[in-house]
């Protein structure tokens, strides 16, 4: 398996054609794109391209947003933006904010940040991630001639553990999850509940050569041999109601409230 990276000179605007940016710098990176590739893109330029940046100086905090920036030291701006991305707040201690995206996510501060973007403004998530993610998809593969699967990824902490890690917010052409139930193990037993998340497997992977520092917004997996076809995807009873019936989409690892023990 390789991972590419994909390095652009410039900053994406709102004006510019991504897929474009994208296909020319594999191009230029690996002689193009390939059947089968996964193309990893940072939610950052894709927000950036889709307009979802904001200025600071235009955000009005309300009173809750002053209220909550003075107990925790955050800027009542940021605090604003945090509350109007969110579905509603999971928990806030220690000057973090943890909510649930209108989309479902459940991160810090809503996704809402202000690293690898111009002084005084703050980049948002994007609206639907797996819309943008289909879009995506259908414009590279149109350009590269090449059926191409794509994630969007953006990076979280988690639970347990310390640090943060990529993890896959939208996903195209990709079942975003393999599962082993009712598959025997090396020693006979039938498995019963593994599922791997290899969307955020390849996310993860692809930001070992993408950083944060490094002008590299998107990287290639080149033979994982995990994009699957997705006409063989059969629905589980436990996938999100939401999620695409193809069976791509990051909504299907979003666990369900019902089944979450620390909502």
């Amino acid at each position: 398996m390789q991972i590419i990276s994909l390095h652009v000179d410039s900053d994406i605007l709102q004006s510019d054609d991504l897929a474009k940016i994208i296909a020319d710098s594999a191009k230029a990176a690996c002689g193009g794109i390939r059947d089968g590739d996964v193309l990893v893109i940072s939610q950052k330029v894709v927000s950036k391209q889709e307009g979802r940046i904001v200025k600071l100086d235009s955000v009005h905090p309300s009173a809750l947003a002053k209220g909550i920036a003075s107990q925790y030291e955050k800027d009542p701006r940021i605090v604003e933006l945090i509350l109007k991305e969110s579905a509603r707040i999971v928990r806030m201690r220690d000057g973090i904010i943890i909510v649930e995206t209108h989309c479902g996510i459940i991160c810090a501060n809503a996704g809402v940040d202000e690293s690898n973007v111009k002084n005084g403004y703050a980049a948002l998530l994007p609206i639907d991630p797996d819309a943008s993610a289909c879009r995506l998809q259908e414009e590279i593969s149109q350009r590269a001639s090449r059926r191409t699967s794509v994630i969007i990824s953006d990076t979280f902490g988690r639970p347990f553990r310390i640090g943060q890690t990529d993890c896959a917010i939208g996903v195209a052409g990709l079942v975003p999850t393999v599962d082993y139930s009712g598959k025997a193990d090396g020693f006979g037993k039938t498995l019963r509940v593994t599922e791997i998340a290899i969307a955020d497997e390849l996310a993860s992977a692809a930001e070992l050569v993408m950083g944060k520092t490094q002008f590299c917004p998107a990287a290639i997996v080149r033979g994982s041999d995990l994009a699957h076809d997705v006409d063989e995807f059969a629905e589980n009873s436990h996938h999100n109601e939401t999620a695409p019936k193809d069976g791509t989409g990051a909504k299907l690892l979003l666990r369900h409230r019902s089944a979450d023990l620390f909502r």
